[in-house]
């Protein structure tokens, strides 16, 4: 009785997994697991808090030459997923082509507008 029992419960759990499905003891996931995965992928998304150290045009695209999304003052907090290289801009004594993509997936900031490295500190390149 008792290899009839494994065998039950091997196939089931065979057949969850061919639909793609798993059990429920491993479907309950902590936002601390769901944070972790996330970390161990190429990029990590919308992880790093960058902020402003004057005010700042955040635009559509990494130029100047795109359309101002919004604006924010200095010292704004915002959450920033990777940096890219983009138009090279010059202004306030910096000099530099970083800019950093912002949490929402569509907004940029040059990087010579935050507190910090060339990126804000951002430290993943998209």
């Amino acid at each position: 009785m008792h290899m009839r029992a494994k065998v039950t419960t091997t196939i089931a759990a065979g057949m969850l997994a061919a639909a793609g499905m798993s059990a429920p003891a491993a479907a309950a996931t902590t936002p601390a697991d769901r944070e972790a995965r996330a970390t161990t992928s190429d990029v990590t998304i919308a992880n790093t808090w960058v902020y402003t150290w004057t005010s700042a045009n955040i635009r559509s695209c990494a130029s100047t030459q795109c359309s101002i999304n919004y604006s924010v003052p200095a010292d704004y907090r915002l959450s920033a997923i990777c940096w890219a290289p983009g138009e090279r801009v010059s202004q306030h004594g910096y000099s530099h082509n970083k800019w950093v993509l912002l949490g929402s997936g569509t907004s940029w900031i040059w990087g010579g507008l935050l507190k910090g490295s060339e990126t804000g500190n951002v430290p993943n390149r998209c």
